[in-house]
């Protein structure tokens, strides 16, 4: 794996961020202006008898798209902005985890606090997980909302060199500014998986009511294509989590390696891991990806294998023995 520089993995990853800001908004307009066309010129509008041609149908498709998309520009920028602010609250609460301070744990908090003085980094909060499961993940945005997050589990069952390697690699997913991209994606891709659970509840209770209303059919259609275009916006933002590079995970076990003096560690520390890493109270796999491994339970499919979040474990280890 080639090596790269702490400013280059930050660079990297400012631009991943901002390509993901504008992309978004991007495929919104873009699924907005298809559902126009397929309402008025596929499927026919209400004012149908007074579309005299084809040409007229792509006129009035392209028109109430310019009259829509102010309106879905406005709600996106609200949606980021309510998301940005309150990221952290939504990702512990999705998490299960509480704020851990000082006379809480002596032991965790001097070890982030040892590492931080070291390498000139700003301490971030530290949150625990009441699992006894072994997990961890750091999240935020800025420096008042850094966040290291561990397991009750990792922590009573990790040795201190092992305990201190785990939180080094999270501090380097912070000081890379991997937080920042995956909690980008994880706001767009939940705005598309909002939108499919809406239009497929809406269209469930629609079908339940046409079978008493034959006249509803219309209305049934219109959900049907929001649903369809829903589903193609989640796959797309889920495709979109590619520039989010799995190779950040090897990256943020290299910068533990080089903070620790002690790559040994970190490979013992993820094989203890990968034998017990399920997080009960973790159910969106949106989340799933902030870990230092999949909290989830998943199987061994091509599928999943495609689609994963994190490199194999074994590989990682693999790597950090030959160091």
């Amino acid at each position: 794996m080639k090596y790269l520089g702490i400013q280059t993995q930050q660079r990297r990853n400012n631009i991943r961020s901002m390509m993901m800001l504008l992309l978004f908004p991007c495929v919104i307009l873009f699924l907005t202006w298809v559902f126009f066309v397929i309402i008025h010129v596929f499927l026919g509008s209400d004012d149908a008898a007074a579309v005299s041609s084809w040409e007229d149908s792509w006129f009035i498709a392209n028109e109430s798209f310019l009259n829509a998309a102010p309106w879905v520009v406005g709600v996106c920028f609200v949606w980021f902005l309510v998301a940005y602010f309150s990221n952290t609250a939504i990702i512990h609460a999705a998490t299960g985890s509480h704020t851990l301070e000082r006379r809480d744990n002596k032991r965790v908090y001097n070890l982030v606090e040892n590492l931080c003085m070291a390498n000139g980094m700003p301490m971030p909060k530290i949150n625990v997980i009441e699992d006894l499961s072994m997990n961890a993940f750091a999240s935020g945005l800025n420096k008042q909302t850094y966040t290291v997050s561990l397991s009750r589990g990792i922590i009573n069952r990790l040795s201190d060199d092992e305990l201190e390697a785990v939180i080094a690699h999270e501090l380097m997913h912070i000081r890379n500014r991997d937080v920042h991209v995956l909690i980008v994606s994880i706001v767009f891709v939940g705005i598309f998986s909002f939108l499919t659970q809406i239009a497929s509840r809406s269209l469930l209770h629609g079908s339940v009511r046409s079978s008493k209303n034959d006249k509803n059919g219309g209305g049934l259609a219109i959900l049907l294509v929001i649903l369809v275009l829903a589903i193609i916006g989640y796959f797309i933002t889920i495709l979109m989590r590619f520039a989010i590079s799995r190779n950040r995970e090897y990256m943020a076990d290299a910068g533990s390696a080089e903070m620790t003096k002690n790559p040994q560690a970190l490979a013992s520390a993820l094989r203890k891991i990968s034998t017990d890493p399920l997080i009960e109270a973790v159910e969106q796999s949106d989340v799933a990806q902030l870990f230092i491994e999949n909290p989830m339970k998943k199987g061994a499919s091509f599928i999943n294998e495609l689609f994963a979040t994190h490199p194999p474990i074994e590989k990682r280890i693999r790597v950090l023995e030959q160091f």
